[in-house]
C-alpha cells in the first residue's frame, strides 16, 4: 500500500510539473510570437522615413526610432533586434517604416538593408558650382565633398574631362539613387549614364558634325542659352553650324554674357564685347573652352540633329515672342536687329 501511494504520489508530482512545463511553454511561445509578429511600429500617416548615417550605432538607431514615437513598445523592439544579432549589423540608409510593421520585419527590414530609393532631378544650371548643392542636398554625401572632385583635374581626367568641360557630363534628367551615396559613387554614377547615352547613332551623327560628344554639349550649351523654344534649337544650331564650318566667329551674345560673369544682362552692348575671356566669342573664333550652362537633353539633340540651311544670322524677334528672325547675310541681319534694338528702346531695356 504505502509502495502504491508512494507511486501515485510521484505520478502526481509528474503530471503537475508536466503541466506547469506545457502552461510556461505555452506562455512563453505566446510571449515569443507577440514580441516578434505582433504590429509595433506606429507612425503617423502610416508611414515613416528612417535615416541611419554611417557609422551609427545601436543605441543611436533605438534613440532616432523613439524620438520619432515610431514604437509601441520600444522594449520588446531591442529585445528582438538583439536576439536576430541586428545590434552588431547596422547598415545605414534611409528606410521607410510603416505602421502596423512587427518587430520581426521592421528588424528584418534595416537588418538587409533595403533602402528606400529616392530620386534627384537635375534640371537646368549655369554654372559647374551650383551642382554640389543641387545633386548632394538630398543625400549623406557632402556638396564640398562632389565639389572637390568636380574641380580634381585627376578626377576629371580619368572620367574623359576637364575642369572646364566636367559639366558637360551631367545630363539633365531624374535619376533613382539611394541616399548612402558617397560623392566617388554619385560622380561614376553620372559618367555611367553619360556614357549610356552617348549610343553610337548618336556618336555617328556627332562624327558627321565633326563634333566630339564635348563640344556637341558646350555647342548645346549656347544653343540653349539663345532660345527657350525648343522647336526653333535645331535652326539655331545650324547657324552656329555654319559658322563654324565657314571659320567665321560664332559671335554668340550669350557667351559674353558668361564672360562677364552677369547674367542680369539682357542686352549685351559694345563694352561688354571687348570683355578679355575665351569665352568672348566676338573676339575668339570657334567653341568657347567649356559649356556656358548646363543644356537640356532638347538642346543637345538639336545640335545632333541640325536644321540644314544656309542662314548664318539671327536675331531676337521684335514682337519680344522668344523666337528670332533669322538672315543668310549681313545686309538682311542689320534690318533685323534694327528692328529689335527699336523695340528695347520702346520698352527702355537700356543694358
Amino acid at each position: 500500500m504505502a509502495k502504491r501511494a508512494e507511486s501515485n504520489k510521484r505520478n502526481t508530482l509528474y503530471g503537475g510539473l508536466f503541466i506547469l512545463f506545457g502552461v510556461v511553454l505555452a506562455s512563453t511561445t505566446f510571449y515569443f510570437y507577440q514580441v516578434f509578429y505582433t504590429p509595433n511600429v506606429l507612425v503617423l500617416q502610416g508611414k515613416m522615413r528612417l535615416k541611419i548615417p554611417t557609422g551609427a550605432s545601436f543605441n543611436a538607431v533605438m534613440d532616432s526610432l523613439m524620438k520619432a514615437r515610431a514604437l509601441t513598445d520600444p522594449l520588446s523592439f531591442g529585445f528582438v533586434a538583439r536576439w536576430m544579432g541586428y545590434q552588431d549589423h547596422i547598415k545605414p540608409g534611409l528606410y521607410l517604416l510603416q505602421s502596423d510593421m512587427s518587430n520581426r520585419d521592421a528588424v528584418r527590414l534595416l537588418q538587409k538593408g533595403e533602402q528606400l530609393p529616392i530620386n534627384i532631378t537635375l534640371s537646368t544650371a549655369r554654372l559647374k558650382s551650383e551642382l554640389p548643392e543641387k545633386l548632394c542636398g538630398p543625400l549623406e554625401a557632402k556638396p564640398a565633398e562632389f565639389e572637390a572632385l568636380l574641380n580634381n583635374e585627376q578626377a576629371c581626367a580619368e572620367a574623359g574631362f576637364s575642369k572646364e568641360t566636367i559639366l558637360c557630363m551631367f545630363l539633365p534628367n531624374t535619376y533613382e539613387v539611394y541616399w548612402t551615396y558617397t560623392a566617388e559613387k554619385l560622380f561614376n554614377r553620372f559618367k555611367k549614364e553619360y556614357d549610356k547615352y552617348w549610343t553610337q547613332d548618336r556618336l555617328q551623327k556627332a562624327k558627321l558634325l565633326e563634333l566630339s560628344p564635348i563640344q556637341v554639349s558646350i555647342l548645346a550649351s549656347i544653343v540653349e542659352a539663345e532660345t527657350q523654344k525648343p522647336d526653333e534649337r535645331p535652326r539655331v544650331a545650324g547657324v552656329y553650324l555654319n559658322r563654324l564650318k565657314r571659320g567665321i566667329p560664332l559671335q554668340a551674345d550669350p557667351t559674353v554674357v558668361f564672360a562677364v560673369n552677369d547674367f542680369s544682362i539682357r542686352r549685351v552692348l559694345d563694352i561688354h564685347l571687348q570683355t578679355e575671356s575665351p569665352y568672348n566669342t566676338y573676339k575668339y573664333k570657334g567653341l568657347p573652352p567649356g559649356p556656358i550652362n548646363l543644356p537640356s537633353l532638347s538642346s543637345i539633340e538639336a545640335v545632333l540633329n541640325a536644321e540644314k540651311h544656309s542662314y548664318l544670322f539671327f536675331c531676337a524677334r521684335e514682337d519680344l515672342s522668344g523666337y528670332h528672325n533669322f538672315a543668310e547675310n549681313g545686309a538682311q541681319h542689320q534690318a533685323n536687329a534694327e528692328k529689335y534694338r527699336r523695340a528695347l528702346n520702346k520698352m527702355k531695356i537700356y543694358r
